[in-house]
């Protein structure tokens, strides 16, 4: 048998708008490329469950990775939920600019989309593909929806029909989107520096985020601008749903290019979002005008520490949350930006900030999957530890799905820290209040 080289193959690419993506033997060749390099590594053996999978695979079949079958090339495939943490640890990536060329979230990426292409999408990659749209229908009557989804019996039929574990916590549906809250409000005051990217999650389940990043923004002067959008798309591209991705990333990079070329930035809430904008559109919709809004775009706390940097960060809080258990999700430090939230948090005069650097698992819509939401929570098992055992007055982390998982597993929601922030505005916001400043205007 012919030794596998770890130089990429003709089979190399990451780009779906290339004929090669689409090529099954192209693909076969860098997937045994790939899964060679990781198995002799091991480096990521802890990372996740599609690893001991691969490693436990090849084991079994005496170290040929050329031997693996279908089904067990398919259950790595499956176990990735794409938190892109091995990415961050591994030594052979572009971003090193190693000869390998290795991204093994991205590999797994093309394995599924071409998979789904060949095979179809299922109802229950189609449903969760569209969260906007679920939205949409949720909360046309919240109240009948939200109890809907408490109802055992009505859990168990979903699960039967569509797949949604019976167990799983869900987010809950909106009577009123911020878009709508927004439209209702007065004119902002102030500089328009960046545009909001609310994200189809806040926008429909969570809108007080949204709500509290318009007043934290506006506490410095800064008006926040909300461009038409729609879903990012990571939620299509993790079903395999590639078209719909592509679609959803050119209407957005359409409606936020005018903001850039205004000179503004795009601030997102969600980190899968501002991952996804930062790192995914370049190649996705693989134009100018993608690249353009790529570099354009901040995690929303991340601006904020921009704006501290540049001495312009309204510092005249009135409040303290005390010790402050902050998690880092895997999809904010795949942006390689610092741990901006935590950094933030700390302004915070008497905020002692304790940072959680573990997986939640939740991983867009692999928790709420029927075969794998256990192996989620024994997943995020450290992450469930790590938050519940650290003392704190207050829990927080900048996903809102990692947000419902912790509630699952410990029986607490963190908050958003912008929401932290926008508390300790208030005098009342937590119980220990601050000793009064001179001027509203502090910097």
């Amino acid at each position: 048998m012919d030794i596998i080289k770890g130089r990429p193959t003709a089979g190399l690419t990451y780009d779906p708008n290339n004929p090669v993506y689409w090529d099954s033997a192209a693909l076969k060749l860098e997937i045994d490329r790939i899964f060679e390099i990781c198995h002799g590594c091991r480096l990521c053996f802890n990372l996740c469950p599609s690893f001991p999978e691969l490693f436990n695979a090849v084991d079994r079949r005496d170290g040929q990775v050329r031997a693996l079958s279908t089904e067990e090339t398919g259950r790595v495939i499956d176990t990735c939920y794409q938190c892109k943490v091995c990415y961050v640890k591994c030594p052979y990536t572009p971003d090193d600019g190693h000869e390998f060329q290795l991204d093994f979230p991205r590999l797994l990426l093309r394995a599924n989309a071409l998979r789904k292409k060949e095979r179809g999408l299922d109802v229950r990659s189609r449903l969760l593909a569209r969260p906007e749209l679920l939205g949409r229908l949720g909360g046309m009557a919240p109240g009948l929806a939200n109890w809907v989804n408490r109802q055992p019996f009505l859990r168990r039929l979903a699960e039967a029909t569509v797949g949604i574990h019976r167990e799983k916590k869900l987010p809950e549906f909106q009577a009123e989107t911020f878009s709508a809250w927004l439209k209702k409000q007065p004119a902002p005051a102030g500089r328009s520096q960046a545009a909001l990217f609310v994200t189809c999650f806040v926008e429909h389940y969570n809108p007080q985020i949204a709500k509290d990043a318009v007043a934290v923004f506006a506490k410095s002067g800064i008006a926040l601008t909300c461009p038409k959008q729609n879903c990012c798309g990571m939620p299509a591209l993790e079903s395999g749903d590639v078209q719909l991705a592509k679609q959803l990333a050119a209407a957005n990079v359409e409606s936020l290019l005018p903001s850039v070329e205004q000179g503004m930035q795009i601030v997102a809430i969600n980190p899968s979002c501002s991952y996804m904008l930062r790192k995914e559109y370049r190649e996705l919709v693989g134009t100018p005008a993608a690249r353009r809004v790529a570099a354009a775009t901040r995690d929303v706390c991340e601006f904020l520490f921009e704006l501290k940097k540049a001495g312009r960060f309204n510092r005249d809080f009135r409040s303290t949350p005390g010790s402050i258990a902050y998690h880092l999700p895997c999809h904010l430090k795949a942006q390689n930006i610092g741990y901006r939230s935590r950094d933030m948090l700390k302004t915070i005069p008497g905020a002692q900030v304790r940072l959680v650097d573990q997986c939640s698992a939740h991983d867009g819509t692999f928790a709420m999957k029927k075969e794998f939401f256990p192996l989620s929570l024994l997943a995020g098992a450290k992450a469930f530890e790590e938050m519940r055992g650290t003392p704190s007055d207050v829990m927080a982390t900048d996903c809102p799905l990692a947000a419902i998982h912790f509630d699952q597993a410990i029986g607490t929601r963190p908050v958003h820290p912008i929401q932290v922030l926008a508390r300790a505005y208030q005098p009342d916001g937590f119980s220990t209040p601050l000793p009064q400043k001179d001027t509203d205007a502090a910097h």
